[in-house]
Formats: structure tokens, C-alpha cells, sequence
């Protein structure tokens, strides 16, 4: 005999938990609750132990049946609930890649199984399944940002959701996309609750209680949006398309409502990716584009100049072998194979084209004489006409594997004089094993005469540590490497006041990667030298050009000295980078689909956005 219960799951919001109005009879004899089980702790305290539960399945994600669209290996089932807001009422059951039962959602299940941990969330590894009846449960409704914040294993944190692990939950608020970077992997959309989540000294100068206080608010905002399996890079990818239309590509900044599915605790497929809660939806949903691609810049001003970091363009093939660098001794980097670098060049081309500036300084490009910068050139002029842009000849700068360069359009401006770079042997504070050395040029504008020098950066990244130069993160924000940064930035201001490309003019504009934010220390040394940050002051504090961590801000900078600035007349942060998912780059391992790759769109042709300042120069 088959029965029908109903179990009714409060609708509470992330200050409660578990417990709730039950119109289910008690648990029969050997009987565990699911609540039980799931204690009022992390893990249960009875793991190893064998258990009966009764539940109904809130989440059908077993292998080997019909729905080949969510397969974890299991189900979720949830029980009667206790009056602990503490415990979670719901389970997963695991149940392997085989399983003897076939349930579907709203099934009553009566699971013979044994307690256990799987990467911090509680399951039964099930001996048995009986189906013995129906039921019906309804979602928990819960709001973010949650009350509290924990650290997962790694250290990170993440919001307190234990109290909800494994139940059936509704998200009945907006959430916004933060990070697609695991959406290709591990399927994973990045949430986060009160719209798009900034970087720290983006909009607030360094300290380590600010800090500290952002970085739990901004964890108990998000919540990954899991695609419900246990693969890895899936195909077709999950999410990309789900939008209202046929063309809808999914980007950082949009959003979804009324989210529904079952909350688990675990890291990505394999046992990879983040630690932390993910949602499995039980209920396919629906993004809204708030946040779409931009067309081609239309940046004021008779000049216009660029900042641009094209994501480590080496025309040498990463072989693995380690044949880069002026050494010839650097690991490579980029494509992988020719055909890579093919799809590598028409994406940056397409994107510098659209740019359309008449100077461009380049980041991350392969530190070799001058290939890196022809092929760009090439592919550009191939499109535009022949000698439509040409690049500075700067060679080999450092000893890094990549270095900046300029090209520019000789139509438009024309250098002047020898290039300059600043290194560690022009200025000891500057320390080139670390920062890139900076390449400065002058350029004069055809059409009136008017000068202009400028500098391209890229200082230090906060990736790795300078632990051994005496810099440590100090917890305030500003990440590794701070102080290799700002002496790096004060070297540069008083450099440039010599004016090294012997110019005989005051304008000096500064570009590119500085990894840093508006309010960091090496900002503020170039501010305090006399120099306005362009982006801080006209973009505003919601200007970005990065996203990491599930948070936007503007590592992309461009400062402009005191005589230059009442020139500018425009700039603008282009995203076509940031906000789109990396799976749609030239890279093709990972059984990604080809045909995702579109060579006449500037999407996703790097990690970063261009900036593009227009200018009026005074001649």
C-alpha cells in the first residue's frame, strides 16, 4: 500500500532554519528524522553510523534515468521538520551511478544507508530504496545577504546556509550574475544578492577593518548556481543561452528571480572548484538581460588613445617547452596550437579595429623583438588598408615574458624622437624583476602639431606574493605586492617629470594594468604628484574594467598630468571583456564547442576591458 503525506516546509527567511508546520505522522519505528541527521552542526554526529530515513524527493538528480540534464549521483529527500531552527530537514541521498530505484520528485522514500561527509556536506550512501508513497514539500523561502558568514576549508568564506543544506529553498529576491569563471568547468554561475559587488579600494582608501567588514558582506551576499552535475566541462554548457532570447548570451550584471532547487554544500564536479553552497535547481531558470553587449565605442574628441591588455598575446606556440622571453629561457604562454593563434588574432584584431584609436598601448604581448606587435599590425592593416597602423620599435624591453607596446595610426599622430623606458637601472625603486618596465613615447598629431607623451604600465599583480621583497598583504584591501607598486608609481611620476622622451611639453598621459584600484596606495602617489586619475573622476567609483572574486572594480587606469587633463574631453571603459564568460575565448581544449568562437565580434578577445580616452589637444 502506497501512502500520500504532506509535509509543509515554513517559508522563513536566512535568520531561521529548519522547523516548521508538519502534517506528517511521526517517524515509524527505526526511524531516524532527517533533522536527526543532520544535527545542528557542520557535520553530522552521525557520520559512519547506519540510519533509516523517510523522506519525500525534493530533487530528482540520480544517473541513468530520463533526465540527463541533472545527474549527481542521488537525490534529495526531506522529512518532517523539528522545532530546532539549527538543524536542516533535508538530505542527500547518494545512490551511485546505477541505481536500482528510479525515483522522481514528490516520491515518498523510505532509505536504508549510512551517514557520511562527502567535501562538507552531510549524505546517506544508500543501501536501499523503497518508494512507499507520495508527498509534497514546500520550498523555504530564504533572502540574502545571510546573517552570518563561515570559512570553508580553504580559508575562504562563504554564507552560513547550514541550517538550509539539503532542503528544497526559493529565492524569491532579484540576483544578479557576479563571475562566470567556473561556468565552463564546473557549470557554475556566480549570484549575488543586492545588484553587481566592487572591489574594495575601488571605492574606499585601504584599511583592514574596512576591509574585513566588505569582504563578509560580500560573502554573505552570493550563492553559486550549480547546473546539477557531477561533470566537468559539459556540453552543451548550461546557462550560456538562458535568457529571453534566441541570441541572449549570458554576461556578469544580469540577473534572475524566483530561483528554486535543493542547497548543497560542496565543491565543483570532481570534487574540484569552490567550496562553498551551491543551488541545485529543480526548476529551469531564466536570466534577464540587464546588462548587454555594447556596440562599437563612440569616444568624443579629435584624438583618441587606448589602454589595452590583450590577455597574453605570444606569437610563440605554447609547447610547454620553456622558450620565451629575451633569454629564451620563460615558460610561453597564449595559444596552444596555430590554430589558437589564429582565432587568438582575428578576436584581437576585431576588438583594436572597433576600438579605433589613433595611439593604442598594448599589455601583456609576447616580450620578443617586434613579431608580437607586427602580427597585430598585419592582421589590422589586412582589414583596414596597408599602412592604416604601424607600432613603435621598441624591441625586446626587461627580461619578462611579455612586455607593452604602442601602435599607433600614421595618419593621425606621428612619434617623435627616441622611446624611453623606465627599469630598475634607471631608478633603483623601481623594481623591474617584478613590475614590467614602462614604456613612454611622444606623438605628435598631424592635424595641428599638438604633442603628447605617453606611458604605458603594467605593475605588479596581486596573483602572487612579494613576501620575499619584504611587501606581504597587509590585509587592507590592496592585496599582494602593495608597496612594489607604489614605489613603482613614484619612480614613474618623477621620471616622467624629466621629461625622458625629451619632449619639451607638459603633456604626459599614463595607461594601462596597474593592478590597482582608484584608492590604493600607487594611485594616490601619482594624485599626489599631480597627476587625476581619469576613470575616478570622470566614470565614477562604479567604473570597472576587471572582475575577480565575484566583484567588478578598475585595474585599467589612465592619468592624465596637470596640463593635459582640461584637454580630455571623453573616456570610456568599453566591456566587451570582463562581463562575458571566458568560455567564449579562442581557446579551444576542454571539448569546447568551436562554433561558440565568433572571430567578427570583439567579445571576450581578453580578460580585461579597453580604455579609451578622447582628447582635444591644444596645439
Amino acid at each position: 500500500m502506497r501512502f500520500t503525506f504532506i509535509f509543509v516546509a515554513a517559508a522563513i527567511g536566512a535568520c531561521g532554519g529548519g522547523g516548521g508546520a508538519s502534517q506528517a505522522p511521526p517517524a515509524g519505528t527505526g526511524v531516524t528524522p532527517i533533522y536527526a541527521v543532520q544535527g545542528g552542526g557542520a557535520s553530522s554526529s552521525l557520520q559512519g553510523q547506519a540510519v533509516t530515513v523517510e523522506g519525500v524527493v525534493t530533487g530528482d538528480f540520480q544517473d541513468n534515468d530520463a533526465d540527463t540534464a541533472r545527474n549527481l549521483g542521488g537525490f534529495y529527500v526531506q522529512g518532517a521538520p523539528d522545532a530546532d531552527p539549527a538543524s536542516s530537514d533535508g538530505v542527500f541521498i547518494f545512490d551511485g551511478g546505477n541505481p536500482s530505484v528510479d525515483v522522481a520528485s514528490g516520491d515518498l522514500v523510505r532509505v536504508d544507508g549510512t551517514v557520511n561527509e562527502h567535501f562538507g556536506e552531510t549524505q546517506i550512501t544508500a543501501n536501499g530504496v523503497a518508494v512507499i508513497g507520495n508527498g509534497t514539500i514546500a520550498a523555504t523561502s530564504i533572502n540574502l545577504p545571510a546573517g552570518a558568514t563561515i570559512q570553508n576549508s580553504d580559508g575562504r568564506l562563504v554564507p552560513d546556509l547550514e541550517r538550509f543544506e539539503g532542503m528544497l529553498i526559493r529565492l524569491p529576491q532579484t540576483m544578479t550574475v557576479a563571475e562566470l569563471w567556473e561556468l565552463e568547468r564546473y557549470g557554475v554561475v556566480l549570484l549575488s544578492a543586492d545588484g553587481r559587488q566592487y572591489q574594495y579600494t575601488t571605492q574606499h582608501a585601504p584599511d583592514v577593518a574596512g576591509f574585513d567588514a566588505h569582504t563578509r558582506a560580500v560573502a554573505s551576499r552570493q550563492l553559486m548556481l550549480d547546473d546539477g552535475l557531477r561533470v566537468a566541462y559539459s556540453n552543451p554548457v548550461r546557462y550560456l543561452g538562458a535568457g529571453p532570447a534566441p541570441d541572449y548570451s549570458i554576461r556578469v550584471g544580469d540577473q534572475v528571480s524566483g530561483l528554486t532547487g535543493t542547497l548543497r554544500y560542496s565543491r565543483g564536479s570532481g570534487g574540484n572548484g569552490f567550496e562553498g553552497y551551491r543551488l541545485m535547481p529543480t526548476e529551469d531558470p531564466q536570466f534577464d538581460s540587464m546588462n548587454p553587449r555594447p556596440g562599437a565605442p563612440n569616444v568624443a574628441g579629435s584624438l583618441r588613445i587606448a589602454s589595452y591588455n590583450v590577455l597574453n598575446f605570444f606569437t610563440t606556440v605554447d609547447s610547454g617547452a620553456n622558450i620565451c622571453g629575451p633569454a629564451a629561457s620563460s615558460s610561453c604562454r597564449g595559444a596552444d596550437s596555430s590554430e589558437e593563434f589564429g582565432r587568438q588574432l582575428a578576436k584581437t584584431v576585431t576588438a583594436i579595429r572597433m576600438i579605433n584609436a589613433d595611439v593604442v598601448g598594448l599589455i601583456e604581448l609576447e616580450n620578443n623583438p617586434t613579431d608580437s606587435l607586427l602580427r597585430i599590425v598585419d592582421g589590422l592593416n589586412a582589414v583596414l588598408g596597408s599602412g592604416s597602423y604601424a607600432y613603435v620599435d621598441s624591441g625586446a624591453i626587461g627580461t619578462d615574458a611579455i612586455k607593452t607596446g604602442f601602435i599607433f595610426k600614421p595618419a593621425m599622430v606621428t612619434p617623435v624622437g627616441a622611446f624611453a623606458v623606465l627599469d630598475s637601472g634607471v631608478d633603483s625603486r623601481f623594481a623591474d624583476r617584478l613590475n614590467r618596465p614602462i614604456l613612454a613615447q611622444t606623438f605628435r598629431q598631424v592635424s595641428n602639431g599638438a604633442l603628447i607623451t605617453v606611458a604605458v604600465n603594467h605593475l605588479k599583480s596581486k596573483g602572487s606574493d612579494c613576501d620575499s621583497a619584504g611587501d606581504p598583504d597587509t590585509g587592507d584591501g590592496q592585496g599582494n605586492c602593495h608597496v612594489t607598486r607604489s614605489t613603482a608609481a613614484a619612480a614613474m611620476a618623477d621620471w616622467l617629470a624629466t621629461d625622458p622622451t625629451g619632449s619639451g611639453d607638459t603633456d604626459f598621459l599614463i595607461i594601462g594594468d596597474a593592478n590597482s584600484y582608484f584608492f590604493e596606495d600607487s594611485m594616490t602617489v601619482l594624485k599626489n604628484a599631480g597627476y587625476t586619475n581619469l576613470g575616478e573622476t570622470m566614470l565614477g567609483l562604479d567604473a570597472y574594467s576587471f572582475v575577480f572574486d565575484g566583484q567588478s572594480g578598475a585595474l585599467d587606469q589612465a592619468l592624465a598630468s596637470a596640463s593635459l587633463a582640461p584637454q580630455v574631453s571623453a573616456i570610456s571603459d568599453w566591456h566587451i571583456n570582463a562581463d562575458e564568460p571566458p568560455l567564449l575565448d579562442y581557446n579551444l581544449e576542454n571539448n569546447r564547442d568551436p562554433a561558440l568562437f565568433e572571430p567578427a565580434t570583439p567579445y571576450r578577445a581578453s580578460d580585461h576591458d579597453p580604455l579609451i580616452i578622447g582628447l582635444d589637444l591644444l596645439p
